[in-house]
């Protein structure tokens, strides 16, 4: 396999874009982003309001509106603001927030386990998974998303106390403001990586190998890093989304950002299912 991708890159690109066609990709993403669209405010709701007992909820709020520009660029602003709105009352977000949060998210994760099945249908036959086993499954990764928010704000807190403003280097002071994006962005973009790669490892019934799970994981994190930069720059310079939909634009750009994002995920899988193909 190392020999090769590196003589036929184009081939195997070809085969994975191939692959993802007959397999209906396209319509197994718009699934995936409807469910995605429905649950991202209860879910980026429901967590700040838990972690808000052992966190300050400003520094929550900051942290969050970075994953939400991560997740979906063009919209952040719009879903923090309401998240927001929904903290400052908690009063409305009661049961019914946690029972729609458990509801989609049930369905959003069941999507693409569906998906996963379709795309690694060349494994040998096995042992579907027990009921309760795909029941928790969605409920496990919402765990490891607020570890990874509250992770993510305690380590962007000790970065602005631990990093000097600047330094003294050459005789020349050197600013040192730019450090800490760096290293929120570097770990964020690994976070990003390990998170689809536990996806990857997880979701597909079968036994996959840690490595072909890691190399899906890298393709759809750097995809989507360049995507979401373009998708940032579109939608702030060229779009026309508010012109043609008014009052929908907002749900209009969450929604096809979230269709970009399944089909990214769902490509990483078709990476690893092409992947094991030539192996074999």
């Amino acid at each position: 396999m190392t020999r090769y991708l590196p003589k036929h890159p184009g081939r195997f690109i070809l085969q994975v874009l191939k692959g993802f066609r007959a397999n209906q990709g396209l319509l197994l993403s718009g699934a995936v982003a409807y469910y995605m669209l429905l649950s991202i405010v209860p879910l980026f709701t429901f967590l700040p309001i838990v972690l808000s007992r052992v966190v300050e909820p400003n520094l929550l709020m900051t942290t969050l509106t970075r994953f939400l520009v991560v997740i979906m660029p063009g919209g952040a602003a719009l879903v923090a603001e309401q998240v927001a709105n929904i903290l400052a009352h908690p009063e409305i977000a009661g049961w019914v927030l946690l029972l729609v949060l458990l509801f989609f998210s049930s369905m959003a994760f069941a999507i693409i386990e569906n998906a996963m099945s379709i795309i690694f249908s060349h494994r040998a036959p096995v042992r579907r998974r027990h009921f309760l086993t795909s029941a928790l499954l969605p409920y496990l990764f919402i765990v490891l998303l607020g570890l990874g928010l509250l992770l993510t704000t305690v380590m962007s807190t000790a970065l602005k106390v631990m990093t000097p403003d600047e330094i003294e280097l050459l005789g020349r002071e050197w600013s040192l403001g730019w450090l800490p994006v760096v290293l929120l962005y570097l770990s964020g973009f690994v976070g990003e990586v390990l998170m689809l790669t536990a996806i990857y490892m997880v979701m597909p019934v079968g036994r996959p190998k840690l490595r072909h799970a890691l190399a899906g994981g890298i393709s759809a994190g750097v995809l989507w890093e360049l995507t979401r930069h373009v998708l940032a720059w579109y939608f702030s310079t060229l779009s026309m989304v508010s012109v043609v939909y008014g009052t929908l634009a907002t749900t209009i750009v969450a929604l096809l950002t979230f269709e970009v994002a399944a089909i990214i995920l769902l490509l990483g899988a078709q990476v690893i299912a092409e992947y094991e193909r030539v192996m074999r």
